[in-house]
């Protein structure tokens, strides 16, 4: 039978490879490391150890698991031509996914595997932090957290947190279990004279450490009141919407499709648009509540047809958010807002995969309101150029407008007052860009401004005991002036 032998090279130190590991990478005829990105591994080569890596399948490989699956695969396909070494940091059975394929896989390609003990990162982990193991210790690997699931209860030690984009992801899942400023201690190069660091930060700043590379680990500590990181989590209300979805559920919920509930969207989105302009921000938690809602009620329909759910919604929102802010979770750099918006559509563009688009103005919603849609269509422009240098020439633009708006309503023609009416308005939207004020905002808080103006004059009538009618137009105007006095 062709046999494999796994070793683990330790958790970095030469000093912690294993007597046993050393005198079989001397013996060996041909050795392959997973990496060669480990400190032992210039140690090896000074000592004359001949070997292979795959850290080339880590370039061309798009995920983590494909990688492991081709070096898996590998290690399998030249076992058949003779014996050989696998070599894998710390223990081969901590955290080794490609060790799992290859002992999976052997045996019903009749090869032999045999794995050799060794010091994995665990052991100096768990001595550098002081750590006693028996009080309870669940260990994670960073880069599956969606498929596990931490215990607060007792310490958890988060591996293969490679980068700080692994980092964030790991912050973001650890959040769903913990308080914000819940104390986590990243660790790197645990056990490694003169290169070993450990720092504990608050939970919501792990991703911000500049330091984390491919030897850092977190620790998390035990965490014992897990009831008050958040009292109702959305997967709740993801469960009530399913309950009213089910069989004996509410009729009217199950008649509900995803064309027939694009009105409540809209109507919850602008009701929320309402309460920020009234600045009341109890009512604003209750509006944000029903957007939510709807979100939730398009999941759970869409997740009864097998195409996604909640949690892929929130996922692809979170992925999508980490990708486009390289200067947060990654090593990127900007001046300021304006260089994060034109990386933000160099992104955007790398994500349709290179499809081009017909128009530089495609990918605006054509159900937006005219004000939104406008500002959208001339920020669009603005990105190729296609702009005033400030507001200045767009704000005598609008006196050639109005002249023209004039003209038209001279004339008498009502399509050609309609169209330089028109003209008017995107004009002042574009006045409002440019002043990076935002139409809708604006104009939804001069509706409000006027119906509560509005309101005061129905009081003052009200309370007279007359009719609307018995007042003349300067009589109800004298009210409009003291309701701007008193409704700001």
């Amino acid at each position: 039978m062709k046999d494999i032998t796994v070793i683990g090279l330790g958790p970095g130190a030469k000093e912690h490879l294993s007597l046993a590991g050393w005198e079989i990478l001397q013996q060996a005829d041909k050795i392959f490391l997973r990496t060669g990105v480990h400190p032992v591994v210039p140690w090896l080569a000074g000592k004359g150890i001949k070997f292979k890596t795959f850290d080339h399948l880590y370039e061309e490989a798009k995920t983590f698991q494909d990688v492991y699956r081709a070096i898996a695969e590998s290690v399998l396909r030249e076992a058949r031509e003779g014996p050989l070494v696998y070599a894998v940091p710390g223990h081969p059975l901590v955290a080794e996914t490609s060790v799992k394929i290859i002992l999976q896989e052997a045996l019903e390609k009749s090869i032999s595997v045999r794995v050799v003990p060794a010091m994995s990162f665990i052991d100096v982990l768990v001595s550098a932090l002081k750590l006693d193991p028996s009080e309870g210790m669940n260990i994670l690997d960073g880069l599956q957290l969606e498929q596990q699931q931490p215990v607060p209860g007792v310490g958890n030690i988060i591996t293969q947190v490679y980068s700080r984009m692994v980092a964030a992801d790991v912050k973001l899942s650890l959040l769903e279990h913990y308080p914000d400023e819940h104390p986590v201690k990243v660790v790197r190069a645990a056990g490694i004279s003169g290169e070993e660091r450990i720092e504990e930060v608050p939970l919501y700043t792990l991703d911000r450490l500049d330091w984390i590379d491919h030897l850092t680990s977190v620790y998390v500590p035990p965490y014992k009141n897990k009831s008050t990181v958040c009292k109702y989590p959305m997967d709740h209300l993801v469960k009530v919407m399913a309950a009213l979805r089910a069989e004996n559920g509410c009729p009217w919920d199950l008649e509900q499709t995803h064309q027939s509930l694009g009105t409540y969207l809209l109507e919850e989105t602008y009701e929320v648009l309402e309460t920020i302009s009234e600045g009341d921000m109890n009512k604003l938690c209750e509006e944000l509540g029903d957007l939510l809602l709807q979100i939730v009620f398009h999941a759970q329909i869409a997740h009864e047809k097998n195409y996604f759910d909640i949690n892929d919604v929130v996922d692809v929102i979170t992925e999508k958010m980490i990708r486009r802010h390289p200067h947060v979770f990654a090593s990127a750099t900007v001046k300021d807002s304006a260089e994060v918006l034109v990386n933000w559509e160099k992104i955007k563009k790398q994500e349709h995969n290179g499809k081009r688009r017909k128009s530089k103005l495609d990918g605006i919603p054509k159900g937006l309101p005219a004000l939104v849609k406008a500002a959208k269509v001339q920020a669009k422009a603005a990105t190729v150029g296609f702009d005033w240098p400030d507001y200045h020439g767009a704000w005598e633009k609008i006196g050639e407008e109005i002249e023209e708006l004039e003209r038209a309503i001279n004339g008498g023609d009502a399509q050609e007052i309609q169209k330089e009416l028109g003209d008017v308005i995107f004009a002042v939207v574009n006045v409002a860009r440019l002043l990076n004020i935002d139409s809708e905002t604006a104009l939804v808080g001069t509706v409000k401004k006027f119906t509560d103006r509005f309101n005061y004059i129905e009081e003052q009538v009200n309370l007279s005991g007359k009719k609307w009618s018995d007042f003349t137009l300067q009589e109800l105007d004298l009210w409009w002036e003291k309701a701007k006095k008193t409704v700001l």
